[in-house]
């Protein structure tokens, strides 16, 4: 009798035995295909002049260079200089720089995004531009199959896509 309450004792002090077993298969898949997309910077009018041994035509409206005033669709235009040697038989030199000035567009004025392909069919016509196509709409593709199997097929799109695909499979026994 000694024995089986000892035995009692001990497999009172032992609990249920659990275990928990769970399974998780997640399966994800990301395609993406980027807008066209522009920024354009218009440059306005400057003229600059430095030089040594040399001086302004004699003219009533001579300059070394010089810009008219724009208006509100017109940027300032440059009008060239007129200028002379000062000590003839001396050295000289001479620095003229014109840049002429974007016009004043109308808002998005030059701007055209193709509806078939998404893509920047026309750019605007500013001094500074810098464009991004972006990506071609059809041309990227992906396939998910997952249960058990764990197939991932994805198809490389054309510049401006980007496609990523993951498939998790996840065992925890506790």
């Amino acid at each position: 009798m000694k024995r089986f309450a000892v035995l009692i004792g001990l497999l009172s002090l032992c609990g249920p035995v659990r275990s928990e077993v769970s399974h998780r298969i997640q399966s994800n898949i990301q395609l993406t295909v980027d807008g066209a997309s522009t920024t354009a910077t218009r440059i306005g009018s400057s003229v600059s002049a430095s030089g040594v041994n040399v001086k302004v035509g004699t003219g009533n409206n001579d300059t070394f260079a010089s810009l008219t005033a724009g208006s509100a669709t017109a940027a300032a235009t440059v009008v060239p200089g007129n200028f002379e040697i000062n000590t003839a038989g001396q050295n000289f030199s001479f620095t003229n720089t014109a840049i002429q000035g974007d016009p004043i567009s109308t808002l998005a004025a030059g701007v055209a995004v193709s509806s078939t392909t998404g893509q920047a069919a026309s750019l605007p016509a500013y001094g500074q531009v810098t464009s991004f196509a972006g990506g071609v709409k059809g041309t990227l593709a992906g396939t998910l199959t997952s249960v058990g199997g764990g197939t991932l097929a994805i198809v490389a799109g054309s510049s401006g896509t980007t496609s990523i695909g993951q498939i998790t499979s996840e065992l925890s026994v506790r």
